[in-house]
């Protein structure tokens, strides 16, 4: 936005080069994670421990060993790992963290993605306000929000909204820009893409979508190039990510998600407003030290900043600018779509778009309004000296706000609310909203006083040291040394040890729902106590293979399994967990402690008689005390055709062998059989034997089996992913491309756009 006039005479001086912003941004960064960022500590709590390092562990495990992390034995009796959405093989910042000390690189990974992100909000509000110091606030403002510090915990969340201004940025230049600014903004897109957020690509794209055709009714640039330039991008992002969406649907389309899977669970209560006000309302701090509203437990915060809603407020009720309305607009939505089945809309939408059901937790929808209030903060900041008025109105409502939320929580309390916590919460947020007025006043003076220059440092300062004390630690960090591989297999001393390829060890249904319960209040002590229990991921840390997992996608009919025993109360199947191979369950009445189980199979069996029941018949049988899977093995209707085997056979397994991505095994037997394996069926997974393809069927509803004819046989089981195989060569293409276009057009003038466009001006 253009100042002419009394506004540019009066605005703050652009002291906020893009440098000195990186460096103060990068101060505060620095004072806010000094433990991690020079490695004497790192994170741990939450998703943290539990899902990210485990996976990233393994993934620097299969890199090092030149393996590509396509499939994970150890979780889930086998799942796939890179066409997961948040595990990160192909996203290329990922080689930081690959290539150095895991322990401190993780961390650091994440903490720098934190600075990306404000370099890039910096940018963005600077070309929508042509102000350098509403760009720093919009920066500051992003980074430091109980929302993104939240995302901490997850190393694929964190760099997928980093990267999400540069995307709208970059893609919003390329319209107007065109030549080489298109393939920069294709690649932008495709780097979010790689770093696997989904519900935040889908924000993402959905914004540029509503400014694209607000560009295109307003013709702020050639409506001619507006029409293929938009398109383009989008399938140039496409086309360059296609290595990593290919294998993404191939395992959603087989997940246990689908249209009807929407968990609504953790939407923002009713009372959630509140916390934008008071972040500890309604809600008490966990044993380990952070904070959580009541059942809300998706984020630990999404608190703005008292002065970020101030100023945001500001903007949305008093800037007259159409670029502020559709903003406001889209977060005033995603701020009643958080609330999820609160209020009737998000269910109504959700009956209208089925797909929707794949997003679980409406609360995801406030990413949105922490990306766009620092942006609404940015207009307000530009226009403070001509609505001098209108802030003591915002903030006089903020106040009043406020105070009604503490009295509310004196009267109203719930059993587990800390009222005194809460109070003093409230106070402080209130002596905030008293310094930040202070501060805003100062800065719609035109005398230029040395209070005045300051002021712009200070603003930000305080929505700073607002957000870091707004609750207790969100990211409690801990010695990296709880991380040490193989730590709880050197503990345990397991006999038998289960191993990749023989057997497997079972956390019991008891003990998985203690996990969710137990929290030490030491997050260290906490972390360390449920590794040896192998809780979620963390036997990835020490190559431990086991029966369940902790991953967004899961094959349906392995879903189907798993849920015999984790969604049932008190479930026992002793005979199932014998085919499963599971040599070690936890203890009963235990969490921490392992009990060996000598009758359970080995993951390679054969011989067994074909029984063909369909899906539910199966899972019924596998419960039944009877069930025997050394003797029987039960194949869909559709395989009969396929198998010459009718009744049970001898066969001797005269070798074996097993790699994270084929499985090999001879066998010998008079008469056809059955080769089983108990490791979940995928149809990557491709069947060979003596070198010539063969079916592999669905056995026992959702593991492998191999029909072998007669004699003396080499069974090869290889994982050959088709489809990563197919976009990799797409994929690779289209870098090499716009890697030469980008050469190509470094100096050739552009073929539109030559002049600038300008934002909006007052309406």
């Amino acid at each position: 936005m253009k100042l002419t006039g009394e506004t540019a005479e009066c605005r703050p001086v652009d002291w906020f080069t893009p440098w000195r912003f990186g460096v103060f941004l990068g101060l505060l960064i620095f004072a806010t994670f000094p433990q991690v960022l020079t490695g004497l500590e790192t994170f741990v709590v939450r998703d943290y421990g539990f899902f990210a390092y485990p996976l990233a562990h393994f993934q620097q495990a299969c890199y090092r060993g030149a393996e590509l992390p396509l499939w994970n034995p150890y979780n889930n009796c086998g799942v796939p790992f890179l066409a997961q959405w948040n595990t990160m093989p192909l996203y290329p910042p990922a080689v930081f963290y690959l290539l150095l000390p895991l322990q401190w690189a993780l961390g650091l990974f994440c903490v720098l993605h934190l600075w990306f992100a404000g370099l890039g909000m910096y940018f963005l509000a600077r070309r929508w306000t042509d102000d350098s110091f509403a760009a720093a606030f919009a920066g500051v403002a992003f980074v430091f929000n109980g929302l993104t510090l939240n995302l901490l915990m997850w190393p694929s969340h964190i760099a997928t909204l980093a990267w999400m201004p540069w995307v709208v940025f970059m893609v919003e230049s390329a319209w107007s820009g065109g030549g080489r600014k298109i393939i920069l903004a294709a690649m932008a897109g495709a780097l979010q893409m790689l770093a696997g957020g989904p519900e935040i690509i889908l924000f993402t794209w959905i914004l540029l979508l509503a400014l694209w055709v607000r560009h295109f009714i307003r013709g702020e640039a050639p409506r001619l190039a507006l029409m293929w330039s938009f398109p383009l991008v989008v399938a140039l992002v496409v086309g360059l990510t296609v290595i990593q969406l290919l294998p993404f649907h191939d395992l959603l389309a087989l997940s246990q998600r689908g249209s009807g899977y929407a968990d609504t669970r953790w939407s923002m209560p009713g009372w959630g407003w509140m916390n934008f006000l008071v972040p500890m309302a309604f809600g008490r701090t966990w044993t380990e030290g952070v904070f959580f509203q009541n059942d809300q437990y998706w984020t630990s915060s999404y608190y703005l900043g008292i002065g970020t809603l101030w100023l945001a407020l500001l903007a949305l009720f008093y800037v007259r600018e159409r670029r502020v309305w559709l903003l406001g607009a889209f977060a005033i939505v995603a701020l009643v779509f958080a609330f999820g089945d609160n209020t009737p809309v998000y269910p109504a939408l959700r009956q209208l778009v089925p797909q929707l059901g794949f997003m679980t937790y409406p609360i995801k929808y406030v990413v949105l309004v922490a990306f766009l209030a620092p942006l609404l903060a940015a207009f307000g900041l530009i226009r403070i000296e001509l609505l001098e008025k209108r802030i003591m109105t915002i903030g006089i409502v903020l106040l009043a706000l406020l105070l009604v939320t503490l009295l509310w929580v004196g009267c109203f309390p719930f059993k587990t609310d800390d009222v005194r916590a809460t109070l003093l919460n409230g106070l402080s947020r209130a002596i905030f909203l008293a310094v930040t007025g202070v501060l805003l006043m100062v800065l719609t003076r035109k005398l230029e006083t040395g209070l005045r220059r300051l002021a712009p440092v200070l603003l930000m300062v305080v929505v700073w040291l607002d957000v870091f004390t707004h609750e207790p630690a969100q990211n409690p960090t801990v010695p990296p040394e709880v991380y040490g591989p193989n730590l709880a297999r050197a503990a345990l001393k397991m006999k038998p040890q289960p191993a990749p390829g023989e057997s497997r060890a079972m956390v019991s249904p008891q003990a998985a729902g203690e996990f969710i319960r137990f929290a030490a209040s030491d997050p260290k002590r906490n972390f360390l106590a449920k590794r040896l229990g192998y809780c979620a991921n963390c036997n990835l840390l020490d190559g431990m293979p086991k029966v369940d997992g902790f991953f967004s996608l899961t094959p349906r009919e392995m879903e189907d399994v798993l849920s015999l025993y984790y969604t049932t109360t008190n479930a026992d199947f002793p005979r199932l967990e014998d085919f499963l191979g599971v040599s070690q369950i936890t203890a009963p009445g235990e969490m921490f402690k392992w009990q060996a189980r000598p009758t359970c199979l080995p993951f390679i069996t054969a011989g067994q008689k074909p029984v063909y029941l369909d899906g539910p018949g199966t899972l019924r049988a596998l419960t039944q005390p009877d069930f025997d899977g050394a003797k029987i093995v039960y194949l869909p209707p559709e395989a009969k055709p396929l198998v010459a085997a009718t009744n049970q056979t001898s066969v001797r397994m005269i070798s074996s062998s097993f790699t994270l991505r084929r499985v090999d095994v001879e066998v010998e037997s008079r008469q056809p059989t059955l080769v089983v394996f108990s490791q979940t069926h995928y149809p990557a997974w491709q069947a060979t034997v003596d070198g010539q393809p063969v079916p592999l069927l669905r056995a026992n509803h959702a593991f492998q089996a191999v029909p072998v004819p007669s004699g003396r046989h080499g069974v090869r089981l290889e994982y050959e992913d088709r489809s990563f195989k197919i976009g990799a060569a797409i994929s690779l293409s289209l870098w090499f491309g716009c890697l030469i276009g980008l050469r190509i057009t470094r100096t050739r003038p552009q073929s539109y756009g030559s002049q600038s466009w300008e934002p909006d001006s007052p309406v």
